[in-house]
Formats: structure tokens, sequence, C-alpha cells
């Protein structure tokens, strides 16, 4: 088991089922403690539940029908399942595989929709601050300052997805979750994300969805390996591809299956 550097862990999931329908379970009594101002990759062959274990921790499974869970995760030791599923949302970031900036909206106001989305008002600096702040954090403001009021879908796909990063991080969360962020863009757009993901935990605690063994190896400090909804072994990163402790961890990530 890792050790958590604070007595309470940021995640702790505990006994985690979900099920959708009447169907076997999409993960089945998952437990892990996930670190602060670290990355975590999650990784498995396709349907093996990693998305659904990662969209859990803002409750994103329950916008399906026929959704039953079990088991508790707690976010700074609160049960999530006992928060309003809209403030947990401020908490806990989104990024999704493919980049996806509101279309109608400038650059600008898609840094900001969240604010919007949640009813909250903020005074024009406030607002000028929060949008360079994240752009700045993102590495875009020197590359976007003149176009804020451009639409985002005028970016490349590399641009785009570090402003659907910007957004998430606007609310300044405690957890960003990424699913699958680098998979629709090219070689040089996924270097500039994954080195940005590294720059950002320092600030915050990431949860990452990947099919890429090579980024997963990269760029995160823990990983956990998934197979047929369990979660089969959880370490270091370092430590996991060099000596695996399952040998279905060793022939997924040999190549063996998967």
């Amino acid at each position: 088991m890792i050790q958590q550097q604070d007595n309470i862990p940021l995640l702790d999931i505990k006994d985690l089922s979900i099920a959708y329908g009447e169907g076997p379970p999409a993960v089945k009594n998952v437990s892990a403690a996930v670190n602060r101002e670290a990355i975590t990759a999650i990784m498995g062959p396709s349907g093996c539940g990693k998305s659904t274990l990662l969209r859990a921790v803002n409750r994103l499974h329950e916008l399906y029908p026929n959704v039953s869970v079990n088991g508790s995760i707690m976010l700074n030791g609160t049960n999530i399942f006992e928060i309003e599923a809209i403030d947990l949302r401020r908490r806990v970031g989104m990024v999704f595989q493919r980049p996806n900036p509101f279309p109608t909206l400038s650059i600008y106001d898609n840094v900001l929709a969240g604010y919007k989305l949640n009813g909250i008002g903020l005074k024009r600096d406030e607002k000028d601050h929060i949008v360079e702040s994240s752009l700045s954090s993102v590495y875009m403001w020197e590359e976007v300052k003149d176009s804020l009021h451009r639409r985002g879908t005028f970016l490349s796909g590399g641009q785009q997805q570090r402003l659907c990063i910007a957004r998430a991080i606007a609310f300044n969360p405690e957890v960003l979750l990424l699913d699958e962020p680098t998979s629709a863009l090219d070689p040089v757009a996924t270097s500039k994300v994954e080195d940005l993901l590294v720059e950002l935990k320092k600030e915050y605690s990431l949860l990452l969805v990947t099919h890429n063994m090579g980024q997963a190896a990269r760029i995160s400090d823990y990983s956990m390996f998934m197979y047929m909804g369990e979660l089969v072994e959880y370490d270091i990163t370092t430590k996991m591809f060099t000596k695996p402790s399952d040998k279905r961890t060793e022939a997924y990530l040999t190549g063996k299956f998967g």
C-alpha cells in the first residue's frame, strides 16, 4: 500500500463497485488511496473500467440511467456522495479525450464558462485575473493574449486541449481528472500537454486515464493497472514497470494481452 504524506489521503477509494443496469460490475471492489501533488495513471485494456473509475470521482457516472454504486470515495476526508454534485465538480475538474471548447464562446469566455454556468458573478478585474492566470498556467497567455475574443475553435488541437485544461483549473480544483487527454493529438502537441501536466502536479493532484503505456512511464508518479473491473496492481510507476508484482500486469506491460 502506498503511504500518504498526510494523515488524510487526498482521495481515499474504498470497496467501490459500479454497475450499469443489470450487467456485471464495470468496477469491482476497488480500494486505493491517491497521493497529493502527483500524477497517478490508470492503465488497462479497453473495457476494463478505468474510465468508469475516473468519472466516479466527480460522479459523472450518475449522468447515465440505472447506475448502482456501492462503497465510498473520500475527498479530503469528506464522502463525495454526501456533497452536492455541482459543488463536487467545482472541486474536481475534468478534461476529456477530445478537445471540447465551447464552439460559440471566445477564448476568454471559455476559461470563465464554469463561473457562468454556476451563476457566479465576477467583476471585470476578477475575470481578467482568472483568465490571465489560468492561461498562463497552461503556457498559452503569450500565444493568445491578442486573440482573447476570438472563438476557441480557431486554435490548433493541442491549443484547444490546453484551453480545456485552463477552463478546468480556473476554479482552482483540488483534483484534475484527465480521460486520455492526448489521444486525439499529434506527437508534438502530445509532448506539450505532457510537459504541462508535469508542471501542474506542483499545484494539483492529477488522475490520468491513458491507453499509452509510454505516457504513463514518462510522466506518472504512480500507476494503477485495471483488468476486468478489478484493480490488479497499484504502485510507484518505476517499480511497476520494472518489477510488477502480478503476472497479469507483466503480461499487459510486455504486450502479451490487451
